[in-house]
């Protein structure tokens, strides 16, 4: 891209956007605060750099050549991004800044912590509202425009009209069980053998349920009789813990408990139960400065993962 002409300063842009709005060098001269051989020369020296006359001065009133009335559009447009960027600092240095994020379960635990503890260590940092729930709910909130942007598995296809979606990573699924399961003897375990267990499941509208449906159905599991629907990692946590259910979660959810033995993950084939992990915001949508910078803080964690 060429570089702007160095020589071009905002006093040039101030002295030619008022001169054609007061219809005079004199009139601007009293609006700017300055006087009118300062406007005049200001004129003179942006005629000079652009290489065209800007005004017709063989009129009583100045008028716009078609070059001034070309060059205008787009002084206007600098002068109200320059306007845009002040106003959008200054709202970001306000103490009414707050940045609103939703997170999905998928990275609740590891992801998101870390981007905000990060977030709130830099100079951008403000309050922050993290939003937690079901995939819909969070959208319907997203689109609302409640909350800023949700952190997690990429939505259904038929339910991103409107918003748009970057990938970030992906992960599988996991059966979670405590240490002494049952199925840990087995040394092949298969899917079908997790039927007679108590299996913890996310609920319909969840949205890695038709994932887990899917490898289900493979398995040629049509549907499992002991099934416990449940969105709260702790109660699923505490309850697998305490009996022998199986639990169907994102690998990074209980990736500290599988680490440390807490819970053990059974070694059966997820490939099939791989999902994009990314950043869900509304399409079109710019994003402030606070926001923009838990976005990049959410990115640079995933990336140091």
């Amino acid at each position: 891209m060429p570089s702007i002409d160095p020589r071009i300063k905002l006093r040039h842009l101030s002295c030619f956007i008022e001169t054609n709005r007061q219809g005079g060098v004199l009139p601007a001269a009293e609006a700017l605060g300055l006087t009118q051989p300062a406007v005049s020369k200001s004129l003179a020296e942006l005629e000079v750099i652009l290489g065209v006359a800007l005004f017709d001065r063989s009129r009583r009133k100045l008028a716009l050549t078609d070059f001034g009335a070309l060059f205008l559009r787009h002084a206007n447009a600098a002068i109200g991004a320059l306007r845009q960027g002040i106003d959008s600092v200054s709202a970001a240095r306000s103490a009414d800044a707050v940045v609103r994020l939703g997170a999905l379960p998928t990275v609740e635990v590891e992801v998101v912590p870390q981007a905000v503890a990060r977030f709130s260590a830099g100079p951008l940092a403000c309050r922050v509202h993290v939003e937690s729930g079901p995939s819909p709910h969070l959208l319907s909130l997203l689109r609302a425009g409640a909350i800023d942007f949700v952190v997690g598995r990429m939505p259904a296809p038929e339910v991103m009209a409107g918003l748009s979606f970057e990938h970030l990573y992906s992960e599988p699924l996991v059966l979670a069980v405590r240490p002494g399961h049952p199925l840990l003897g087995d040394p092949e375990p298969i899917l079908r053998t997790i039927e007679p267990f108590p299996a913890l499941v996310p609920p319909r509208e969840a949205i890695i349920r038709p994932t887990v449906e899917s490898i289900l159905l493979a398995a040629g599991i049509a549907r499992l009789p002991r099934e416990i629907e449940t969105v709260s990692n702790s109660f699923s946590r505490a309850y697998a813990l305490l009996t022998d259910a199986v639990w169907f979660i994102s690998r990074s959810v209980v990736a500290a408990d599988l680490e440390t033995g807490a819970l053990v993950a059974l070694p059966v084939d997820m490939t099939a139960s791989f999902g994009a992990i990314g950043i869900t915001t509304r399409g079109g949508s710019e994003l402030d400065l606070p926001t923009a910078a838990l976005v990049a803080s959410v990115r640079e964690v995933v990336e140091n993962r």
